[in-house]
């Protein structure tokens, strides 16, 4: 519900604060991941005392290693068991789920390549568009400033992707960092 909250907040402040309310993407890592995926293909989980005429849901996704299943075999069921089949973003996709671009390492111990890949084929046949970007040897987490290489090569392919949805212009610009980042 706070993802949905946060996405309608912005939609619906978006002259305030200056922003086009049809092109706000969601995006985050693992659980932050997990969020923006559900944001994006879960109905329900909405607070009734906020306008329900404003969407929720976000018009692109970018997801670093997210938590796509929470169903039976997928992670945390125990903890969500009572409500998987409505809150799992990997069984909830429909058409109009929103764009997504998804970046995993292959050594991630949490989300596994197969579950991943499940995703991108369900988005692409409900009609979706999803890119899948695989880091070989890479771990759970991986996509942080700590790990420079990676930190840059995904951000250049979030600008990437962002530019062929028309919410930027131009080719990406993104600096290598010279040494490891400041906490």
């Amino acid at each position: 519900m706070d993802a949905k909250s946060a996405m309608r907040w912005i939609r619906q402040n978006a002259g305030k604060l200056g922003i086009d309310p049809n092109r706000l993407a969601a995006g985050g890592v693992s659980a932050g991941g997990h969020l923006a995926a559900a944001a994006g293909t879960t109905r329900g989980f909405e607070e009734e005392t906020e306008d329900l005429k404003i969407s929720s849901r976000p018009n692109a996704l970018i997801l670093f290693a997210p938590v796509f299943d929470n169903g039976p075999d997928g992670f945390a069921h125990a903890k969500v068991q009572e409500y998987w089949k409505e809150f799992s973003p990997l069984h909830n996709i429909s058409p109009g789920t929103p764009p997504a671009i998804v970046f995993l390492g292959t050594q991630d111990k949490h989300i596994p390549v197969a579950t991943a890949e499940h995703f991108k084929s369900l988005m692409e046949s409900a009609g979706n568009r999803c890119e899948l970007s695989l880091y070989p040897g890479q771990p759970h987490g991986c996509f942080r400033a700590e790990n420079p290489e990676v930190f840059v090569k995904s951000l250049t392919e979030v600008d990437r992707f962002l530019a062929s949805l028309g919410y930027l212009q131009g080719e990406p610009v993104v600096e290598q960092m010279a040494g490891p980042a400041s906490p």
